[in-house]
């Protein structure tokens, strides 16, 4: 499956010229994202969760604690939305009202399943890891049984998606092309500082190379 099949929820119409029905372009954003925003109802209210994510395939799961009563509501099979956004740049306009930004962003809906199994858990917070600290799995100590079972993981197919990107300069009113007010794009680059030890890390632990070498995010 290349494309997208948008359905009622999930078919864009406003600034529909920047939907992108690539599934590909669906990946590529999940994939360059480190935080989601998870959201559902519960007990009759909103509750929108920041939390790590990651993506295998067509799944995407998120984890949070066992203990957080909203994400258990979540997993009884509630209708989800999850939505991951990518700031690319501001876009400074002539005009305050064309003032934008130029981004990257995806919404996923679908019904949240619980990850309750070992073997699918540990593979999930596996996949989880590696996407926000890529070659940590295999690096540090795995989740012990208690740890595993203070652990919830979610897990929601992509298959009800929409994707919308902004790329290039303002969208100025013809009649505002000869103000001389600078307009234009100013892009934000996102990089990595230097890695800062924990103080209690003992003397001589080298710095690994999955955490030198990481590329910048986004």
């Amino acid at each position: 499956m290349n494309a997208l099949s948008p359905t009622e929820r999930s078919t864009i119409r406003r600034g529909k010229k920047r939907a992108v029905a690539d599934r590909g372009a669906l990946h590529a954003v999940l994939d360059a994202g480190l935080i989601c925003h998870l959201g559902f109802v519960a007990d009759g209210a909103p509750v929108v969760l920041p939390t790590g994510y990651g993506r295998e395939g067509d799944t995407l799961y998120v984890h949070g604690s066992t203990g957080a009563a909203s994400l258990r509501a979540a997993a009884g099979g509630a209708e989800v939305c999850v939505t991951v956004t990518l700031l690319d740049g501001i876009v400074y306009s002539r005009a305050v009202f064309h003032f934008s930004v130029n981004y990257r962003s995806a919404v996923v809906h679908g019904r949240a399943r619980a990850v309750t199994g070992r073997d699918e858990k540990l593979a999930a917070l596996r996949v989880i890891t590696n996407h926000l600290a890529p070659g940590s799995w295999e690096y540090a100590r795995e989740p012990d049984q208690r740890e595993l079972a203070a652990t919830a993981v979610l897990a929601l197919d992509l298959t009800e998606a929409a994707v919308k990107i902004r790329t290039g300069p303002p969208g100025d009113e013809q009649a505002d092309l000869d103000r001389p007010t600078w307009a234009g794009v100013l892009p934000l680059r996102r990089s990595w500082g230097p890695p800062d030890p924990c103080p209690e890390l003992p003397a001589g632990v080298p710095v690994p190379e999955h955490v030198t070498s990481r590329p910048g995010p986004g």
